[in-house]
């Protein structure tokens, strides 16, 4: 090699290594772009909760007709309830007794509200865990609202009333201490945890919802209203819709909030993805969506029956409106709610339990009752937030009795017992109570 080819050959080398720079930079820069445009389709498809789940392929089943109606229908051994429906009404028009229709309409709805629950969840699977978590709440509740509009057309407002507070206190202390005593016999030898300060919210959001419906009973109590019977009613329909603008940020809140130190549906949310890697649905979204729409059909139906026998009902029983109402529609309208609160329980998945039970306290309080008084509103009937004084008081016991328990962010067979126990006690009050608006009022 001569001499004079070396400045030559070093000025090739060097435009050698200038080409190879630019283009590792290149490559290196089509990678980054590649990667943020992964992460943001990630955040669009998964929302804030979820940026770092890989989206998961449902693979949506066909079925046909009659094996649609074998998997939702004959699929569960509660579904043997469901000739009690149609039943009821054969009874209504053949014999008009009220007791039996009232009796049999609530057997009827019990595996509906079941169903109702299982098609949600089935729907779920294609709207991703954020959506498919509200979706559990809100039609996990469907029969107590569809059942209070009912009433709310006949003019029942007190039935209204009792039916949505016996939904609360249900899931409070029933739900949840049945939760905590099944979860914690399981897991005896240690104490279940769960999200404190999620806890510590949904103990904020209950006293809110307490303070809405208080406020208008102690106005009507101690006879300080500038304008008698029109200033408490007003007051209920204004704290109504500071409530539904409450739980709507609390939605918000819930599923949009940046914050992934601290996001009630974080926990949910991951372990909806581990089970939807091993879990299909059944049904595909179309069948899931018919069969939420023949379900809620058939629960309104029924609902309408078991309204009207709910007064012959206590003539005939000799029980008390109150106690009908408080206690036995709502047992059967969180007949899902119950039985997945004590199955999370069971796996060890607390947080979930307390996501069904207080989250559907929260809804029905946050919600459905100020939702009814503007129902109410829009029909002319004078529903408000006076639940009376003794329906009040035990709101707000159950409420401080429920914050002190679930403060610690432990749970046990004991804590889930003395719930139950609370829940008995609760029982046997409203069994004794006569309801002093009996004219006009129910």
């Amino acid at each position: 090699m001569s001499h004079c080819n070396v400045p030559a050959l070093i000025e090739a080398q060097v435009e050698m290594g200038s080409a190879n720079e630019v283009e590792q930079k290149t490559l290196f820069k089509l990678e980054e772009d590649a990667k943020q445009a992964k992460e943001a389709s990630l955040m669009e498809q998964g929302g804030s909760l979820s940026p770092t789940f890989p989206p998961h392929t449902t693979k949506s089943p066909k079925n046909t007709v009659l094996k649609s109606i074998r998997i939702v229908i004959l699929s569960n051994k509660l579904n043997l309830l469901l000739p009690f429906g149609p039943l009821a009404i054969l009874v209504h028009y053949m014999i008009d007794s009220k007791g039996w229709v009232f009796l049999l309409s609530l057997i009827g709805i019990t595996p509906l509200a079941e169903r109702l629950g299982y098609a949600t969840e089935q729907l779920a699977f294609y709207t991703g865990p954020t959506v498919g978590g509200l979706l559990n709440a809100t039609f996990g509740n469907v029969t107590e609202l569809i059942i209070s509009i009912f009433a709310l057309k006949n003019g029942m407002i007190r039935v209204v009333q009792l039916t949505l507070l016996g939904s609360i206190l249900s899931n409070m202390l029933l739900v949840l201490g049945c939760a905590f005593f099944c979860g914690g016999l399981v897991f005896h030898q240690k104490d279940q945890v769960f999200d404190k300060g999620l806890a510590v919210v949904n103990s904020g959001l209950l006293l809110m919802a307490v303070m809405g419906i208080l406020f208008p009973a102690v106005l009507h109590y101690t006879h300080s209203e500038v304008h008698a019977g029109s200033s408490e009613l007003a007051l209920s329909r204004f704290s109504s819709c500071i409530m539904l603008i409450a739980y709507a940020a609390y939605l918000f809140f819930q599923l949009k909030s940046q914050s992934s130190s601290y996001s009630p549906l974080e926990e949910e949310t991951n372990q909806n993805e581990e089970a939807s890697s091993d879990e299909d649905p059944e049904i595909s979204k179309w069948e899931s969506i018919i069969w939420l729409s023949i379900l809620t059909a058939w629960v309104s139906l029924l609902s309408g029956y078991l309204v009207d026998a709910i007064e012959g009902a206590s003539v005939s029983w000799n029980i008390p409106i109150a106690f009908i109402s408080v206690i036995l529609l709502p047992i059967v309208g969180n007949a899902a709610e119950h039985a997945g609160a004590i199955m999370f329980a069971m796996k060890d998945k607390l947080d979930l339990s307390l996501g069904v039970a207080i989250g559907s306290s929260i809804q029905i309080s946050m919600f459905a009752v100020p939702c009814c008084v503007v129902i109410g509103w829009m029909m002319g009937e004078q529903m408000d937030l006076n639940f009376q004084l003794f329906e009040t008081a035990m709101l707000f016991i159950t409420v401080i009795v429920v914050a002190f328990f679930i403060q610690e962010g432990t749970s046990n067979y004991f804590k889930g017992l003395m719930l139950i126990l609370c829940y008995l006690i609760v029982a046997a009050s409203f069994f004794v109570h006569e309801d002093p608006q009996q004219d006009g009022g129910i």
